[in-house]
């Protein structure tokens, strides 16, 4: 059971500043750094760039969209990841295209498999990395657990990293992101956790079906959210709370919890990393 960092917040800062940000973290004691993919810099070659400037630290795309690169190019990068940092790159898989529930990116994993590769041998065509999934529901979680090393659920409260545990069997390898607020106000922090909240219970259709799944009625995802909601996915009281909510992970059956600090502006959030860090590791 290991905590790490989840941040979006990489995109709109200088990659040199990127770079000590990750470097904080490691030297922080968390054991990995997830990253979103999201109309800013290419995941792999990000990727890249923050191995360089660490040493122990695993860096993880979280996730990396399967929709804006080839199969065979996807491959070949995670495997040239794997090789020149052996243990240190997750390459976490997801994004949406038009089908039923899994079968795009299950072809998609057919064509990395597949991929016609031509690296020296002993090099990169025997290394692989950590492979996992953005998956919700039953089929994806079953997809993650046959296909790939596990899942990578974002957005998701306790029970459904208990759900996704009893789906995928003992085996697989679960890492949840849990979103927190470190705010010492706290009528700014429960409004800073809403709007997290609000603007994907708005516009990811798939986040509404996974909450649905677990029992939030419409009253819970109209209006931006209920407090229910709010509560559930974001941890936001103070550092004892975040710091039960990853136990609650742990105990549901996660692995890994990547924590994600929210904030009022775009910020890397470093001073919320150093809070933490104390209370996580």
């Amino acid at each position: 059971m290991t905590v790490g960092i989840w941040t979006f917040s990489f995109d709109g800062e200088k990659i040199s500043e990127v770079r000590a940000a990750a470097r904080e973290v490691e030297s922080l004691g968390f054991t990995a750094l997830w990253f979103g993919e999201y109309r800013g810099r290419e995941a792999f070659t990000q990727a890249a760039l923050l191995l360089e400037a660490t040493t122990t630290l695993t860096v993880a795309t979280g996730i990396a969209r399967f929709s804006e690169r080839s199969a065979a190019t996807a491959e070949a990068a995670g495997r040239t990841l794997a090789e020149a940092y052996p243990g240190r790159f997750t390459l976490g898989l997801g994004g949406h295209r038009s089908g039923g529930e899994g079968t795009a990116l299950q072809d998609y994993l057919d064509a990395m498999d597949a991929a016609d590769l031509h690296f020296a041998a002993g090099s990169a065509s025997g290394s692989r990395p950590r492979r996992l999934l953005a998956a919700l529901g039953p089929k994806m979680l079953k997809l993650a657990a046959t296909r790939a090393d596990g899942a990578h659920p974002y957005f998701v409260p306790p029970e459904h990293t208990a759900f996704a545990r009893e789906t995928m069997g003992p085996d697989a390898y679960l890492a949840v992101e849990q979103a927190v607020v470190l705010d010492a106000d706290p009528v700014k922090a429960r409004q800073i956790a809403r709007e997290h909240v609000a603007g994907y219970v708005r516009l990811a259709a798939h986040q509404r079906t996974n909450l649905r799944r677990l029992g939030y009625t419409e009253e819970d995802l109209s209006d931006g959210g209920s407090d229910r909601l709010v509560d559930a996915i974001v941890a936001y009281r103070n550092e004892n709370e975040v710091a039960d909510r990853i136990r609650a992970h742990f105990d549901a059956g996660a692995d890994h919890v990547c924590i994600q600090v929210l904030g009022d502006g775009p910020e890397i959030p470093v001073d919320g990393w150093r809070r933490l860090a104390p209370l996580v590791l």
